[in-house]
Order: structure tokens, then sequence, then C-alpha cells
């Protein structure tokens, strides 16, 4: 079991919102060591996740890239239902 994101077997007993929150507070330590920050906003019932990107990631040329192999890739592979994450204004 991962201290970090809190996966293992009880993983599958948590809501898919609790997964998605608790690997929120994963990627963030990420995204404020460069000056940004990330806020779940909320969740559709498709399974996309939309996201605020603040700070520093907020209008960088890089967020993008930063939201779909980064912060996107990870959360698939602790959450494979999840189906998108989107960042909203």
């Amino acid at each position: 079991m991962c201290d970090q994101c809190g996966c293992g077997d009880d993983n599958a007993e948590k809501t898919f919102r609790q997964k998605v929150e608790e690997m929120i507070e994963v990627v963030k330590p990420m995204l404020q060591g460069h000056g940004g920050n990330i806020e779940l906003v909320s969740i559709d019932d498709d399974n996309t996740v939309n996201v605020r990107l603040q700070g520093a990631c907020s209008g960088c040329p890089g967020a993008q890239m930063t939201l779909k192999q980064g912060v996107e890739k990870l959360m698939k592979e602790k959450i494979p239902e999840l189906k998108e994450v989107v960042a909203v204004d």
C-alpha cells in the first residue's frame, strides 16, 4: 500500500470522488513546487474531472502538457475509471 495516495486493497471501497480528491492532494505539492496549484472544481457524470490551475500554472504555455502528461496520466494510473482531466476557468 502506498501511503502517498492511499492505493491498495481498501481503495476499492472509496468513492470515485474520494479517490480523485486524494490524487489531487498527491499532485498539489508537485505543482506548488513550481509556483502553481490545482483545485478540484467538479466531476461530471462521465467521470471527467474539472480542475482549476492556479498561480504560475494559470496561463502558463506548458500548463496543458503538465495537465495531460502529468496530472491526468498519474491519476489514470491510480483511477482507471477516470475519463479525462480538464482545466476550467
